[in-house]
């Protein structure tokens, strides 16, 4: 959750939903627009990216290319629901 990097000390905003991609499937289902990528759960993880669809319907892990499709009717924050990294990482 902290990163130091050059004196600075980071924190991921926990309000944030974080999904990993353990699993290995191809597209995870998404509530939200705007989140970030983990890859794979720690320590196998990649470094953790934020991403925002903004206007599109989807977008692709630069890291790891999961697609990530939204859908705004979704009962929970992802499908499969495996993929949502607990509580932020």
């Amino acid at each position: 959750m902290e990163d130091i990097q050059e004196g600075l000390l980071i924190v991921a905003d926990p309000s944030i939903p974080h999904f990993h991609n353990d699993l290995g499937v191809q597209t995870i289902k998404v509530r939200v627009k705007e989140f970030m990528c983990t890859g794979a759960t720690p320590p196998l993880d990649h470094p953790h990216i934020f991403i925002d669809m903004g206007s599109d319907d989807e977008a692709i892990c630069a890291y790891c290319s999961t697609r990530f499709v939204y859908d705004a009717v979704l009962g929970s924050v992802c499908s499969p629901r495996e993929c949502e990294l607990g509580a932020a990482a």
